[in-house]
């Protein structure tokens, strides 16, 4: 920074922002400061820096406005594609092949403003790994100092404008409408973290292998620029990859980071010598001075080693145990006299897991493989979880010596994972739960002063509908008093009906011919006593049965004319004699005499037979 451009009262200004809100910009290019100062600066009103720290000191609201004017958040989905589609169809693939052993992906936006960037990282990663590998693997850290656009990128839902740079398949499968709002999946978005993050002050996240600053670092001069890409190189594992925006380069940087593709501005780390390798450049002459380091450089290394926190054993090229901290040789009751046997002959070799086709594989492979949360049953029936690294070891010039095989205790870690993922499940079923009672009772309580109104109404109306009740009740009892009187009346009826009907069967019962009575349709509906006599079928056996159709002495088909013209009303009384078998099968002459029967509008119902047997006169002898 060019000493003559510097405002006395600009840096004090600076100091009352870092101390009175802990938000440090003196890194900041101060062109840019400047104009974006003078900017609030005009609006307020105000003409010099002094007496701008004099109004924020009697007006604390305008801490906001000028945040939002000097953490400049312009971001997007998607934003400058064609670097985008260099991270999916390069970046992306070549990380998941090297993660093959089931690691986690950690990827980190730094200034990521309202969070579209970190939205963009989580549907390219969705995209290559699928949902359920998503929810199990990958973890994005997203970063900025701004806490208003912290707390934006935290809801995760956007107008129809910011999502323009969406392709429609990705807003229709990651993005759910609600409210004229896009809303980010929730089962997606619980692996996206949000938080504040100084990338001048605070430590950087750890273990990165996708790290993404664009457009952020170009507001800093270089000294500040240095001090951010130094944290960045910290925090990216070897390889692994750093994409900036199009306006910023790394020329000044060129050992930390190799261009990946520096027209797209990605790059990637450049791993550094470790101190193993700095010591095996030391000079070669022994010296007292040099043989007294060397022996406490080696006192150092098996202290180091036996008082490590994991459970670790060295295995040379021949397959036999060289080392073992003390911690394995706890864990897994290996004596001094183990060390040198061959693996193969350890129990540790196949309990808690086969180790002998992990170590060939990695001897082939060349390369590190992790072994995730290995069962492991203790002999007080407790189980144990390990994650396992078998590390292939290597001289300087790249012969290969060893492996080194890492036990690590997790039990506690996936036991508080356990109880975290089923705390999250239980707080998201009572949120839902709360929610949902909170809606139910709003429209409950609507329901319920609905009702209150309709009971008054109903109140009212019972009111009239019992005067009107008790009018009726009155006119009932008048005409329960009528009901009885024709009541009596019926019964009177009834008795003279039954008094007739006896009579007549009386009648019937008297008579010495057989009588039968039909209706229009022939159907029998009298058969009296005599009639049962001569052709030996009860009443209720011909009730409603067709009179020509009876099986009888009688031939009843010959009656069927003068039956006709009585229904007719052409005959007023027909007489028939025919030959006929009694019930006793006994041969006689039959007479029948058919009448009209006349109903009280003197009407023909139906036909009379009158049945007699014809009795023959015996010859007078001379």
């Amino acid at each position: 920074m060019d000493q003559l451009d510097i405002d006395p009262a600009l840096e004090n200004l600076l100091q009352y922002l870092k101390h009175s809100r802990g938000i440090d910009f003196t890194g900041y290019k101060r062109s840019s400061l400047m104009r974006r100062v003078n900017k609030r600066i005009e609006t307020v009103g105000i003409e010099s820096y002094i007496e701008y720290q004099d109004y924020l000191e009697l007006h604390p609201e305008e801490f906001v406005h000028l945040f939002n004017g000097l953490l400049i958040n312009v971001t997007g989905f998607f934003r400058d594609r064609s670097a985008w589609d260099y991270i999916v169809s390069n970046v992306v693939p070549k990380m998941i092949a090297e993660k093959d052993g089931g690691e986690n992906f950690r990827l980190w936006s730094a200034g990521c403003a309202s969070g579209e960037e970190a939205y963009t990282l989580a549907i390219i990663m969705a995209e290559a790994v699928g949902f359920e590998q998503f929810r199990e693997r990958v973890k994005i850290f997203a970063t900025d100092i701004d806490e208003e656009a912290l707390n934006q990128a935290r809801l995760g839902t956007y107008c129809h404008k910011e999502v323009t740079g969406l392709p429609k398949e990705y807003l229709k499968k990651y993005f759910e409408l609600i409210d004229n709002r896009y809303a980010f999946r929730k089962d997606l978005r619980r692996s996206i973290i949000f938080g504040r993050n100084n990338l001048v002050q605070d430590a950087p996240i750890s273990r990165i292998d996708l790290l993404t600053c664009r457009n952020t670092i170009m507001y800093f001069n270089a000294e500040t620029q240095a001090k951010i890409l130094t944290r960045f190189h910290f925090a990216l594992n070897d390889g692994g990859i750093l994409f900036l925006g199009k306006a910023e380069t790394l020329l000044t940087h060129n050992h930390s980071f190799a261009p990946v593709d520096l027209k797209r501005r990605i790059f990637t780390q450049v791993q550094k010598g470790n101190l193993r390798d700095r010591l095996l450049l030391l000079p070669q002459a022994e010296t007292p001075d040099t043989l007294d380091f060397r022996s406490n450089l080696v006192r150092m290394r098996e202290t180091a080693f036996d008082a490590g926190t994991s459970a670790q054993v060295v295995v040379d090229t021949s397959g036999s145990v060289v080392l073992a901290n003390e911690r394995a040789r706890n864990l897994f009751d290996l004596k001094a006299k183990d060390i040198g046997r061959p693996l193969q002959d350890l129990e540790v070799s196949y309990r808690p897991v086969e180790l002998r086709s992990r170590i060939a594989q990695v001897y082939s492979e060349c390369r590190a493989i992790v072994l995730k949360d290995i069962e492991w049953l203790q002999p007080n029936s407790v189980m144990h979880y390990l994650d396992v690294e078998i590390t292939p070891l290597s001289s300087a010039t790249g012969v290969l010596l060893g492996t080194s095989i890492s036990f690590s205790d997790v039990s506690r870690t996936k036991q508080l994972q356990e109880e975290l993922q089923q705390a999250n499940q239980e707080l998201e079923m009572a949120y839902e739960e709360v929610q949902s009672t909170n809606e139910e009772l709003e429209t409950t309580n609507e329901e319920l002063q609905s009702t209150v109104e309709e009971l008054e109404t109903t109140n009212e109306e019972l009111q009239s509908t019992n005067e009107e009740l008790e009018t009726i009740n009155e006119e009932l009892q008048s005409t329960n008093e009528e009901l009885q009187t024709i009541n009596d009346e019926l019964r009177y009826r009834t008795d003279e009906l039954n008094q007739a009907n006896g009579f007549l069967e009386c009648i019937l019962t008297s008579l010495r011919s057989g009588v039968v009575v039909v209706n229009r349709d022939l159907l029998i509906q009298i058969w009296n006593n005599k009639a049962e006599d001569l052709w030996g079928m009860r009443s209720d056996e011909v009730h409603n049965e067709h009179f020509l159709n009876l099986d009888i002495g009688l031939p009843v088909g010959q009656l069927r004319q003068s039956i006709r013209d009585c229904l007719n009303a052409e005959s007023q009384m027909s007489e028939i004699i025919l030959d006929a078998t009694n019930r006793r099968g006994r041969m006689m002459q039959c007479k029948i005499v058919c009448t009209p029967l006349l109903n009280w509008q003197k009407k023909v119902d139906g036909a009379i037979l009158l049945m007699d047997e014809v009795v023959r006169q015996e010859p007078v002898q001379q």
